[in-house]
């Protein structure tokens, strides 16, 4: 299990995450969601004590991470794949690893195999795809068995096959009563794995909740009715007092009622029914819903920014050519 109680860090003037208290609890895969620059990379940075916190504290089965006698062994993470010697093969890395916290190093073509890469184990990591690499911090991950795992954006370069691989080795850990904690900005893939959901923007806890009471909360969802007697139909939802708005290609959108309750209603009335189908929000939508007060960055919906212009062309001087460059884009503050 990993606790955070109160996390807290500043740079500076920076508030980069602010007073932080969740659980990752064993047993389950939980996102971790933010915008950009909500703070989750700096957040699991101090869970691995890798930045110390201004405030609050962060234990990982009770103890902090610099008090682990053989770290690997109770904790393993992907945060940076490409953190790697690039002159060092892809088993001399990970047996430097083994060696440093007392793992066997039949562990090594262990997890060599697991990942894929046993056929380029002696291959230097610098001639690695990105792919190849993310499978490489995935193989040090794993390598001492641990019961807590850390993965920022794991399935980043790789393949179909690979998401598809990766995904299912979460649940699997998961599965055995291990601790499995996951970043992630694609947001159909987080829906397909992650089992609970915490989510942060500006470096403050938005929520910590399951995945679909974090889709019911954050988002609308409605049955979708069509029918070639439109107007009929129109007239028995009123009747009822079943609300209603007009929805695309002349559906109806029914809000607050079950599909069932509906279909049976259009029955008695003899409605025919091109279309009765529940609609259920994307993850996607409800975590813009939930974070939209949130995001730092913006960019305008109005085409992609030009180049910037070359030195000493335009009509205005080089710090308007800048400026207007850059005028598609904003920062925004909250």
């Amino acid at each position: 299990m990993i606790e955070l109680d109160g996390l807290t860090k500043r740079y500076g003037d920076k508030l980069a995450v602010d007073g932080l208290t969740f659980a990752v609890r064993p047993g389950i895969v939980t996102g971790f969601l933010g915008p950009n620059g909500a703070g989750k990379s700096t957040t699991m940075r101090m869970m691995l004590d890798l930045d110390n916190p201004t405030a609050g504290t962060v234990r990982i089965d009770g103890r902090h991470y610099r008090e682990l006698r053989d770290p690997l062994k109770v904790v393993g993470a992907l945060l940076e794949a490409k953190a790697v010697h690039g002159g060092r093969s892809a088993r001399n890395h990970l047996l430097c690893l083994a060696q440093s916290n007392g793992i066997p190093r039949s562990r090594v073509a262990e997890v060599l195999d697991t990942v894929g890469l046993t056929s380029v184990a002696r291959k230097r990591a610098k001639g690695f795809s990105l792919g190849m690499g993310q499978r490489l911090g995935i193989a040090a991950a794993l390598l001492g068995d641990p019961r807590v795992l850390l993965f920022d954006e794991p399935v980043n370069g790789l393949d179909p096959e690979g998401i598809h691989w990766i995904r299912n080795v979460m649940k699997r850990l998961a599965a055995e009563g291990r601790t499995v904690f996951v970043s992630s900005h694609l947001m159909s893939e987080m829906a397909l794995t992650a089992d609970h959901l915490v989510v942060i923007g500006q470096g403050r806890l938005l929520a910590d909740t399951s995945m679909s009471a974090f889709i019911a909360e954050n988002s609308r969802s409605y049955v979708r009715m069509r029918s070639p007697d439109a107007e009929r139909l129109r007239d028995v939802l009123s009747g009822a007092g079943i609300p209603f708005e007009p929805g695309e290609e002349g559906a109806l959108e029914v809000h607050g009622e079950d599909a069932a309750h509906l279909g049976e209603l259009a029955a008695r009335h003899r409605i025919v029914l091109h279309e009765l189908s529940p609609q259920r929000a994307s993850l996607e939508e409800a975590f813009m819903r939930l974070t939209a007060g949130s995001v730092e960055y913006h960019a305008h919906n109005d085409g992609p920014a030009p180049p910037p212009p070359a030195a000493g062309t335009g009509t205005g001087t080089g710090t308007d050519a800048g400026t207007a460059w850059g005028a598609g884009w904003q920062r925004k503050r909250r």
